[in-house]
């Protein structure tokens, strides 16, 4: 009897014995070498930066396609491939009955495209409520612009705002549905505007969603002049400050010529599942391909080099997902659930990619148990990760106990260091946060080359990606392992999870 129960018990242990060094052993083909060769394919000056659209975006996708099939995985759901296109446009804005302006009591200012008012994105037009936006943003202003026309009001004396990208994020993600930026500085405003008068504006189907203006704060005095002193007073702000104006509306107008119809590409390929039950779900994991292309806004730009390469943004994410879907192809690796690995684009854009992914699922979004999205993971600290998103769901409790669990990486996961970076809204995830799917966000924060054309192959740490990749492994099989699903903590759920949507 004895000998049976211990006979019974070996046996026992020896399933999850082998499941772990079947893991250890997948885990172990991420490697510095790896990360290192594949980054210099996909950060190579032949892509040209990977901008949306562009050949060069078009062979990463294609790149990252190749190595799936070779990997074994399978095109998602029923399509025929590994690529999965969506469509894009590119508009000229036509001047001429293009405009926008304001209305309140007593008053009316409006501002002219080609003569005091240039456009920036061509969204959506109507007629919105106002707040003025002064002194930046954080999240606590950004959920107050849904559904608004935001008037920016920043000090552009010393050329383009610091925060710029940064405000016009958080207008983007948080719903408002216009954004006028008051330039107070004509000779900003007239090489802005410039720049842009012969510019095509590129967009994702029909022309909808948050349009940008930039407007010639001057023309205010002529038209409005006690409103001068007000947009003065909300400028001089040094802290994220909204003021609604609810006797105040604003209208936007955008007249524009389609000139071309084009696709970009997302990428998506799946490990099936052990479980004949539980590979119906899927664990997404995701990362942008494409960068900013050849831009004279890269930091570091010249005509001697205008490339800029985004080796780290997002090119470690990018290698990333190769190099985890080669780990899960490994024997034994597999999970219970399925595991889903994406490559999307657009990011740099406004999220385009995985917009359309979330909105045009090739599986069920409600059989997506988590995204796990990585975006700049390659530079910074050595033994560190930040995991954004860790108090929305019990991910964040999962993430310390895997991680807890592998203290031979070297790699301690902590949560958001600079929430006002608005980080949580600024990545892929977000779009399947809206979906109602939880979400962790990778990535090791922002450095000296963010958005340059320094961000390069050789400035990569390939080694502390490399265990970053490990410990995202090593995770992701846990949850594809769970017997339940990943949950959202109820008030994080109410506060980011578009309705209606079933709470899983």
């Amino acid at each position: 009897m004895k000998v049976g129960c211990l006979v019974a018990t070996i046996g026992c242990l020896t399933v999850p014995l082998r499941a772990q060094s079947a893991a250890t052993r997948a885990a172990a083909t991420i490697t510095e070498a790896d990360v290192k060769r594949r980054i210099h394919i996909v950060a190579h000056d032949s892509m040209g930066g990977r901008d949306t659209p562009s050949r060069g975006l078009d062979l990463t996708a294609r790149w990252m396609a190749t190595e799936f099939k070779q990997l074994g995985l399978k095109p998602p759901g029923s399509s025929p491939d590994f690529v999965l296109p969506y469509k894009i446009t590119t508009r000229r804005v036509v001047p001429a009955g293009s405009s926008v302006s304001f209305t309140g009591p007593g008053s009316a200012i409006t501002f002219q495209v080609g003569r005091d008012a240039s456009v920036a994105v061509a969204g959506g037009g109507g007629e919105f409520p106002v707040v003025l936006l002064g002194g930046g943003i954080d999240s606590a202003t950004s959920a107050e612009l849904k559904g608004k026309a935001v008037v920016w009001v920043a000090d552009w004396s010393a050329g383009f705002p610091a925060d710029a990208n940064k405000v016009l994020q958080a207008a983007f993600v948080g719903g408002a549905k216009l954004m006028v930026a008051m330039v107070n500085n004509p000779g900003a405003f007239n090489q802005l505007a410039g720049q842009s008068a012969d510019e095509t504006v590129v967009g994702v189907g029909p022309r909808e969603g948050l349009s940008v203006f930039l407007a010639n704060a001057a023309a205010v005095a002529a038209q409005s002049p006690e409103a001068v002193e007000h947009l003065a007073q909300i400028r001089a702000a040094t802290t994220p400050t909204i003021v609604p104006a609810p006797d105040w509306t604003a209208k936007s107008t955008i007249r524009d010529t389609i000139l071309s119809a084009l696709e970009a590409p997302n990428v998506a390929g799946v490990i099936e599942g052990t479980d004949p039950v539980l590979k119906n779900e899927y664990v997404v994991v995701s990362a942008h391909m494409d960068h900013l292309g050849q831009s004279p806004s890269c930091k570091g730009s010249s005509d001697k080099d205008r490339i800029c390469n985004g080796a780290d943004d997002d090119g470690s994410g990018t290698v990333g997902i190769v190099e985890l879907a080669e780990a899960f192809a490994q024997t034994g690796a597999r999970p219970k659930r399925s595991v889903l690995f994406l490559g999307v684009s657009g990011e740099e854009k406004g999220l385009w990619g995985s917009a359309q992914f979330v909105k045009n699922p090739p599986v069920p979004i409600e059989a997506m148990v988590a995204n796990l999205n990585i975006d700049m993971i390659g530079r910074n600290w050595k033994d560190t990760v930040v995991a954004i998103g860790m108090q929305h769901s019990d991910l964040g409790t999962t993430l310390a106990k895997v991680a807890a669990e592998h203290p031979d990486l070297g790699m301690a996961a902590i949560d958001d260091r600079w929430p006002e970076e608005n980080l949580y809204f600024r990545s892929d995830h977000y779009n399947f946060a809206l979906k109602g799917v939880p979400v962790l966000f990778f990535t090791s924060g922002l450095h000296d080359d963010y958005h340059a054309v320094s961000d390069t192959p050789d400035r990569l740490d390939a080694e502390k990606e490399a265990r970053i990749l490990r410990l995202i492994f090593h995770l992701a099989t846990t949850i594809g392992n769970a017997p339940e699903r990943p949950t959202w903590n109820p008030a994080s759920y109410g506060k980011f999870v578009e309705k209606p949507n079933p709470v899983p």
